[in-house]
């Protein structure tokens, strides 16, 4: 493929690996049809529409860019990346130890000197992937035309180059993360960790498979001991009112919403992610019917919402927020997974993507660990030896056990 570099700044051309060519814009709106030729159709996460939509509504501090490849003239693969100013300290709360009122002196010693240490772990970071979303919606390529060698060979090479072009722009960006990437896909996995990309992992990606036609043959397939769990979680439930939110409800109730959004994202272990606060309007807005959002009620006044975003058969379980001090007397948190259970079984989903966190929680449901790897290379070659060492220390430990409802599932633990 001939190439030619454009004058106008927001679209370049990139010198090309293994014949794979590559081009780099700084808008969707200005990428052409070829990224529509080359995205996933089963992926609604890599559709132009999601994407236009997000960068209306940027979480804050977060910028885009957008590469399309090329094999033999023939568009064959795209890539997300996403800039953002990483500060370990805001971002892993974890280390917070603000609570933690029976910590003894060498506990909190402990934790003085890592907040010390993700203190000093702040950069700007090119992300391929999304921080909005758990599993692989970051790249993808047309694996009739490109092999997964030259896949992440080329995506390596466009990734280091998007790097300098930043750096002749006024931004110097030091560290690299491919984020998400599936275990089965080893070529890829040891071509970056032999090209100096530090591997880890934070937490799994908890998915639960929907092989049932109603809910009431979900609550079936559960143990006795799961399923009288589940009705007593309902029974603290009882008037209490759901209902799904119309645009100019979310509107109205915004204020609310975000708070609730905020409450529950600031105690995450780890959160990359701080959305304005015209996120849930804009997505409701822009992206129609593939986003919902249901709110919980108490005598009229919101205690909790969720949201979820419908990728073709897969239901998202997007952002949530609850009153945490009404957690337990009405199980808001329990409430909302089954909520979204039966929104998926109802919707005809294959599965629900539950994403991270709260992982024994959401296994109890049925959810299962789908590990996923992260990969983080610092271009100076230096501090990058020191890479691994530094993610292994800071990077927050959720110890939890694996539950089992269903009844042909592994014998569970006692409690």
């Amino acid at each position: 493929m001939n190439t030619t570099t454009l004058t106008r700044p927001d679209y370049f051309t990139l010198n090309p690996p293994a014949h794979v060519d590559y081009r780099f814009f700084r808008s969707i709106q200005e990428v052409n049809s070829d990224w529509d030729i080359a995205a996933p159709a089963e992926d609604i996460f890599l559709q132009r529409h999601f994407l236009s939509v997000v960068e209306k509504h940027p979480p804050k501090g977060t910028s885009f860019g957008y590469l399309v490849f090329y094999k033999q003239s023939k568009p064959a693969g795209v890539a997300l990346c996403q800039f953002k100013y990483f500060k370990g300290d805001d971002n892993i709360q974890e280390l917070d130890a603000s609570d933690k009122k029976e910590a003894c002196f060498y506990d909190g010693l402990a934790l003085w000197f890592k907040r010390r240490v993700a203190g000093m772990a702040s950069a700007d970071i090119l992300i391929c992937g999304n921080i909005l979303l758990t599993g692989e919606h970051g790249w993808h390529f047309n694996d009739n035309l490109v092999s997964e060698q030259e896949a992440v060979q080329a995506l390596e090479k466009a990734l280091g180059d998007v790097v300098k072009i930043m750096a002749e722009e006024g931004t110097r960006i030091p560290v690299i993360l491919i984020k998400d990437i599936a275990p089965e896909r080893e070529i890829t996995r040891n071509k970056l960790v032999r090209s100096g990309f530090a591997e880890f992992d934070i937490q799994p990606n908890m998915v639960l498979d929907l092989p049932f036609k109603s809910f009431d043959e979900y609550l079936g397939a559960m143990s006795t001991k799961y399923r009288t769990r589940t009705k007593r979680a309902f029974k603290k439930f009882d008037g209490i009112e759901r209902r799904e939110l119309s645009p100019d409800e979310i509107r109205r109730e915004l204020p609310v919403i975000y708070r609730l959004y905020r409450e529950v994202a600031s105690n995450a272990g780890f959160n990359m992610v701080d959305l304005t606060d015209d996120y849930f309007t804009g997505m409701k807005a822009d992206f129609g019917d593939y986003f919902r959002l249901y709110g919980h009620f108490k005598d009229g006044k919101m205690i909790a919402f969720y949201s979820t975003i419908q990728n073709h058969k897969e239901l998202e379980a997007h952002f949530i927020g609850y009153e945490k001090s009404l957690n337990h007397e009405y199980q808001l948190y329990m409430n909302i997974l089954y909520d979204i259970i039966r929104l998926g079984i109802d919707s005809g989903s294959s599965r629900i993507i539950f994403a991270r966190t709260a992982l024994e929680i959401k296994s109890s449901v049925g959810a299962v660990a789908h590990p996923l790897w992260n990969y983080l290379r610092h271009q100076n070659q230096f501090a990058n030896r020191f890479t691994g060492t530094i993610l292994d220390y800071l990077k927050p430990v959720e110890t939890w056990l694996p539950r089992h409802p269903f009844k042909d599932s592994s014998t569970e633990i006692s409690e």
